[in-house]
């Protein structure tokens, strides 16, 4: 989609109420295009679309839920006609130790399951719902009709102690990044994915402190975790992009993660 304004861009948005997500409204609102929040949050989102106006909508739902998902396509169609840009930010983080071997417990299996639940099945579920209403966009003259972007971590790559859910679920949207881009090559839908580093954003509150300070000295460069609007910024620029496709893009500042 070649892009120098947004006006008339429709994009929906999940996890749109904080963090990543609601850094990518912003940019995406401020730039003249149009929204639809799908978050489980429903107070905040409403609290963004209040701030922003006009071309914020809010559905209150899940990921995971595939009527949450098709309200939410349904009120793209309804208020703005059409739906240009699916971005997946809805994500979930916990630790647990597969075994604890101090207190001779395993793991709750559940911690496992809500991390794919949310991240992976959450993701494809709203790709495959998206994807059709995508492509029944008018092509540009390049044959395009909509972008995905999607959300992982280099989690994926380096997972540390503990973060074995986290690490398989995002892997996960890295490794149908590239199948899923040739599935919807045919209706000129690009598909892209991102793996930020450790971001300041609530997904993070599950990390102690000294973890987080680590994280901030083994970052060469800039030595501070990221900013949602950074984050924000590199999802417009793919939107802007035609030839990203299929692809993932660490954003880190170099940072590697180290076993503590």
């Amino acid at each position: 989609m070649n892009i120098t304004s947004y006006q008339g861009l429709v994009s929906l948005v999940t996890g749109g109420a904080s963090g990543l997500g609601k850094a990518t409204v912003e940019r995406l609102v401020q730039n003249g295009g149009k929204v639809v929040i799908l978050d489980v949050q429903g107070t905040r989102a409403q609290e963004v679309a209040k701030r922003l106006g006009g071309d914020v909508h809010v559905t209150v739902g899940c990921v995971t839920s595939e009527e949450d998902v098709k309200k939410a396509l349904e009120q793209a169609k309804t208020k703005f006609g059409k739906l240009d840009t699916l971005v997946n930010c809805a994500g979930y983080a916990n630790t647990c130790q597969v075994y604890n071997f101090n207190k001779g417990l395993e793991c709750g299996l559940e911690y496992f399951t809500k991390c794919v639940n949310v991240n992976t099945i959450g993701t494809f579920n709203t790709i495959r719902l998206a994807a059709g209403l995508i492509g029944q966009n008018q092509p540009t003259k390049d044959g395009q009709r909509g972008v995905i972007v999607n959300t992982a971590a280099t989690i994926a790559y380096e997972g540390d102690i503990g973060q074995a859910g986290y690490a398989a679920s995002t892997a996960a949207i890295i490794g149908m990044t590239l199948p899923i881009a040739r599935d919807l090559s045919s209706q000129g839908i690009r598909v892209m994915t991102i793996a930020p580093g450790v971001f300041d954003t609530p997904l993070v509150t599950y990390l102690p402190e000294k973890m987080l300070e680590f994280i901030k000295r083994m970052t060469p460069f800039p030595s501070r975790l990221g900013k949602p609007e950074e984050f924000a910024h590199l999802v417009t620029s793919i939107i802007e992009n035609p030839m990203l496709n299929g692809e993932v893009i660490r954003l880190d500042g170099a940072q590697r993660w180290f076993p503590l």
